[in-house]
């Protein structure tokens, strides 16, 4: 608990019998930016250690600033039950539970979904699966040659989606370069945002000296919508 949030676990069970670990991070009373609005947020791959308490600091300061905000361990993660796939396609279903979870037991009606690293695509291959979700967020969507081995048949899902989208990335990421992001995102549909941020690695920008700046981008973001 904190000052200005309180922090609850749940479970969540998901469409094929997976019980998913979940935290909300809920402002107190009062003092809620946008009470019709939560961000749900997917952890990095799993299947390299990624889970949600990286996401704590973007959470927690999404919730200091008035948000409802969600993590969650994917499948195979933590607490929570089933098996990590190598591609994250069943971790698409465990975003569509816990969206939906959040709509329905928090009474949001709007949804703003942000994936890190790996979380992007299975992230973005969800966004069009949940009515309520108005908008999306990346930070270091894997696009380049060899993470798209494994994630390359997420793209088509995002970059064909009419919802706003806004990718953050370091212009020294390991995954994708500045290019191939370019590249990528000239075929997008609908409203596509960039914000790069200059000599910042994939693994450097996922730590907790820019989740700040990552609230701030969000927040602004949201504004937007």
């Amino acid at each position: 608990m904190s000052e200005n949030y309180t922090l609850e676990s749940f479970t969540v069970e998901g469409s094929d019998g997976v019980k998913l670990r979940t935290r909300v991070f809920k402002p107190d009373a009062g003092t809620e930016a946008d009470g019709k609005l939560g961000i749900v947020l997917v952890h990095p791959y799993s299947i390299l250690g990624g889970c949600q308490g990286l996401l704590k600091g973007i959470a927690s300061g999404l919730a200091l600033n008035g948000y409802t905000a969600v993590t969650f361990d994917m499948r195979g993660v933590g607490k929570s039950t089933g098996r990590a796939s190598l591609t994250g396609f069943s971790e698409v279903k465990d975003v569509v539970a816990v969206c939906n979870w959040l709509s329905n037991t928090f009474f949001l009606p709007r949804i703003l979904l942000l994936g890190s690293s790996a979380g992007a695509p299975i992230a973005g291959s969800a966004v069009d699966q949940i009515e309520q979700v108005i908008g999306y967020v990346s930070i270091g969507y894997p696009f380049g040659m060899t993470a798209s081995i494994l994630f390359g048949r997420h793209h088509k899902a995002i970059l064909q989606s009419p919802k706003p989208k806004l990718f953050i990335m370091g212009t020294q990421d390991g995954f994708t370069s500045v290019k191939q992001l370019r590249n990528k995102l000239n075929s997008a549909a609908g409203r596509v945002e960039t914000h790069l941020i200059d000599g910042v690695g994939h693994f450097q920008m996922e730590g907790p000296g820019y989740d700040a700046e990552m609230v701030d981008l969000i927040i602004k973001f949201i504004a937007s919508l």
